[in-house]
C-alpha cells in the first residue's frame, strides 16, 4: 500500500488575489494516508491505448505517465477505464466516506471533480481556478456517500486561453490499517520472457514495490529464468525483496499455492496476504497499489481480484463479474448487467462512455491478478491440488460459502491472452472437465440427472463434429472423477502427463500450418455455417443419420474458426478447420468405426456415472479439510513443515 503524509486541516487558503494556491500548512502536525489510486494519464507502454487512462475531448493536449499539458481551449477528463475512481465499490465494500484528490499545478485552468449516478448523469462535486501557479498543490474532496447502486469520480481539466500542467495526482483515504502486508506471488512454467517483462514492470515503479513486501517467483519449468542474464538483473533492483523458488510443475495451484503457503507460515500476525499474478501478462504496476488498498479498507477479509483485459485486443474488457454452474461445467458466465468483451473505448446509444457504471457482484475472480487475505486461507485452508482449471473458481466458492466475499474491482486490470482466441481442442480441457465435476461434488447439490444430461450432450456434438480426441478427454475426465479424491495425491502431475499421451492418439487434436493442407486448393473452397438449427435434437439425429449410412452434405471444405459449429462440421466427409489461435489448422476426418467404439465406452461410463457418482461426490467432500490441508501441500512440496 501507498501512503503519503496526509496534512490535517486541508482546507486551501483563500487566494484574495487569484492569482494562485498557497501551499499548505503544517502547523497542525501530519497524519498518513492511503494512496487508493493514482492518476495516470497514459498507459505503461504504447501498446496499451493511452485513452483507456485519459482524453482529448476537446484542443490539445500532451499526455505523459503522471502529467498531461493542456494547451489553450482544451479539455482532458479521465472518465475512463483507469482514470476513474469506482465510488460505488468503495462505498459498498468499504468504510471509507470521503475521497481526497491531491495534485501538482501550473499555469492556468480549471481543475473538477465529477461525480456519476448509476444512469451516467454527471454532477460536479468540487472545482477550483488555477491562475499563474507554479508547482502549487491542490486538493479536493468528494464524499462517498450517494453511489451504493452505481456511479464514479474522475478529473475534468480545462483551458481557455492559458495552459495547465497537472502532474502526480493521487486519490488518497484514510489509512485505517497500517502495517498491513502484501506479498506478491508468480507463477511460470517456461514462459521466462514473458516472466521476465512481469517482473520488470514491477521493479520500474517503485511507488508501486513499495505497497509490497516480498516479490516471490515460483517457477515450475524446465527452462529457469535464473539461468538469463536479465533475471539477474531484475534480482539486483527488487534486492531483498526477491524470493525465488524452484519446484516441480505441480500446474498453476501448485505453484500459487506455493507462495500462499510460504505467506502464512508462522504465527498469524507474520502472515500476508497475497496478490497472486500470472506470469504472461501485460502488467500495469498501479494495480498493486489499487488492490492493496482496497482490500486494505474492506469492512471484512474479502478477496480482491483484479479484471482482464484482452491482450490481442487492449481496448476489450473480458468481463466485469462472472459466475460459474459448476454442474454443467459452465464458467465466465456474465452477472447480470456485466460488461462482457466490452469496447472501453466505444459509446454507448447516449453517446456516454463505455463504464461499468452500475455496480455488480462477483461470485468469483480469476487469478491472473487476485489478492488473497492470510485471514481466508487461515479460515478455509489452501487451494485444492487441482494441477489447474477451475482452483481459482473453487476457491472462490469455497470462500463465499464460509462468508468471505469476492470483489472484481474495475480500473484495476491487467492483459491476459485473449480467451475467444485460445482452441476448446487442447489437453488442459481435462482439467476444466475432470476440475468442473469436483468443484460440483463440492459446492452443489450434485444433481446426477442434471449433470448426466449435460455430459451426453457434449460428448454427442463432440463425436458428431469428429472430435474423437476431445471425445476421449471427456470420457477420461469423467471417469478419473468417479476413481475419487485419490487422484490429487500427486496434485495431479501423472494426469497431466497422460492425458496428453491419450490425445496424442488422435490426429485431430494436433494443430497443423496452414501450409500442410495438401489438396488442391479449388476442392478447399470455404463453407460458411448456415442459420442455427430449429430444433438441436432432430438436426443431431440427421447428422448421426449421415455417419450410420456415409452419407454427407460436403465432401470436405475449409471451415473458419468461427463457424465450427458441431452442426455444420458434421456435413462433412473432411473438414479443415481454422484453429481459434488462427495460427494454424486441424484436419477432422469421418471415422465410423472410431465414432461408434467411443459411443459404446460413453454408454458404459455414463451408466457408471449415475450409479457412483453420488459415492463419489461423498468421498471429495471429506477428503476437502485434508486435501487442503498445509500438511498435505508440505507434502506435494517435499517439505518438512
Amino acid at each position: 500500500m501507498l501512503r503519503i503524509p496526509e496534512i490535517t486541516d486541508t482546507a486551501v487558503p483563500p487566494r484574495p488575489d487569484a492569482e494562485h494556491a498557497e501551499p499548505e500548512s503544517t502547523a497542525n502536525g501530519l497524519r498518513s494516508r492511503l494512496v487508493a489510486q493514482r492518476g495516470l494519464f497514459f498507459g505503461p507502454s504504447a501498446r496499451v491505448p493511452e485513452d483507456l487512462y485519459s482524453v482529448v475531448e476537446k484542443g490539445a493536449a500532451r499526455r505523459e505517465r503522471t502529467r498531461v499539458t493542456l494547451e489553450p481551449n482544451t479539455r482532458v477528463s479521465t472518465n475512463t477505464y483507469f482514470g476513474r475512481l469506482h465510488a460505488t465499490y468503495w462505498q459498498r465494500w468499504t468504510d471509507v466516506r470521503e475521497i481526497e484528490v491531491q495534485a501538482v499545478v501550473s499555469g492556468t485552468g480549471r481543475v473538477r471533480l465529477m461525480a456519476s449516478d448509476t444512469n451516467k448523469v454527471w454532477r460536479i462535486v468540487e472545482a477550483q481556478e488555477v491562475l499563474d501557479a507554479d508547482e502549487h498543490t491542490i486538493r479536493l474532496t468528494g464524499p462517498v456517500d450517494r453511489f451504493i447502486d452505481g456511479g464514479g469520480m474522475w478529473l475534468e481539466l480545462t483551458t481557455e486561453t492559458g495552459q495547465l500542467t497537472v502532474s502526480d495526482v493521487r486519490w488518497t483515504v484514510p489509512d485505517t490499517r497500517p502495517g498491513l502486508r502484501t506479498d506478491v506471488v508468480i507463477c511460470t512454467y517456461n514462459r521466462v520472457e514473458d516472466c521476465l517483462n512481469t517482473l520488470t514492470a514491477m521493479a520500474s515503479d517503485p511507488q508501486a514495490l513499495s505497497c509490497v513486501g516480498a516479490v516471490q517467483v515460483v517457477d515450475q519449468g524446465s527452462d529457469p529464468l535464473e539461468s538469463r542474464p536479465r533475471f539477474a538483473e531484475i534480482a539486483e533492483a527488487l534486492g531483498e525483496r526477491l524470493r525465488y523458488v524452484r519446484q516441480p510443475n505441480l500446474g498453476g495451484a501448485g505453484g500459487f499455492t506455493r507462495g500462499l503457503f510460504d505467506a502464512t507460515k508462522g504465527d498469524p500476525e507474520d502472515h500476508s496476504d497475497v496478490l497472486l499474478m500470472d506470469d504472461d501478462v501485460l502488467l500495469d504496476p498501479e494495480i498493486i497499489v489499487r488492490l492493496t488498498a482496497f482490500a486494505a479498507n474492506t469492512r471484512h477479509p474479502t478477496i480482491v481480484g483484479g479484471q482482464m483485459l484482452n491482450l490481442l485486443h487492449p481496448a476489450h474488457l473480458h468481463i466485469s463479474a462472472e459466475y460459474a454452474d459448476p454442474e454443467l461445467l459452465q464458467v465466465g458466465m456474465p452477472v447480470p448487467g456485466a460488461l462482457r468483451e466490452a469496447y472501453l473505448l466505444g459509446i454507448d446509444e447516449r453517446q456516454l462512455p463505455i463504464n461499468q457504471e452500475r455496480r455488480v457482484d462477483t461470485e468469483y475472480n480469476g487469478w491472473w491478478s487476485c489478492l488473497i487475505p492470510a485471514e481466508i486461507v487461515r479460515t478455509i485452508g489452501y487451494p485444492l491440488p487441482l494441477f489447474f482449471q477451475w482452483d481459482d473458481i473453487e476457491y472462490g466458492y469455497r470462500a463465499r460459502s464460509h462468508g468471505f466475499p469476492t470483489v472484481a474491482l474495475p480500473g484495476a486490470g491487467v492483459w491476459h491472452a485473449d480467451f475467444g482466441w485460445k482452441d476448446w481442442d487442447e489437453w488442459h480441457r481435462y482439467f476444466n472437465m475432470r476440475n468442473g465435476l469436483i468443484t460440483a461434488a463440492l459446492h452443489t447439490d450434485f444433481s446426477i440427472r442434471r449433470i448426466t444430461r449435460r455430459l451426453g450432450q457434449l460428448l454427442s456434438q463432440y463425436v458428431i463434429s469428429m472430435q474423437y480426441g476431445l471425445s476421449a478427454t471427456l470420457l477420461q475426465a469423467v471417469e478419473d472423477f468417479l476413481d475419487g479424491p485419490e487422484i490429487l495425491r500427486d496434485g495431479s502431475a501423472a494426469a497431466a502427463a497422460e492425458i496428453r499421451r491419450i490425445r496424442a492418439r488422435y490426429e485431430e487434436t494436433a494443430m497443423r500450418p496452414v501450409s500442410e493442407v495438401p489438396d488442391d486448393f479449388r476442392e478447399l473452397q470455404v463453407i460458411r455455417a448456415a442459420n442455427p438449427p430449429g430444433s438441436e435434437r432432430l438436426t443431431w439425429i440427421k447428422r448421426a443419420a449421415y455417419l450410420l449410412t456415409d452419407r454427407s452434405v460436403h465432401r470436405t471444405g475449409f471451415v473458419p474458426a468461427g463457424d465450427a459449429h458441431w452442426w455444420h462440421v458434421s456435413t462433412f466427409e473432411r473438414a479443415v478447420v481454422t484453429d481459434m489461435s488462427e495460427q494454424g489448422i486441424r484436419v477432422r476426418t469421418r471415422d465410423k468405426e472410431l465414432a461408434l467404439q467411443l459411443t459404446k465406452r460413453a454408454a458404459r461410463t455414463f451408466r457408471r456415472f449415475v450409479k457412483e457418482g453420488p459415492t463419489a461426490a461423498r468421498r471429495y467432500r471429506a477428503e476437502m479439510v485434508n486435501l487442503t490441508s498445509r500438511a498435505n501441500w508440505a507434502r506435494l512440496y517435499g517439505l518438512d513443515d
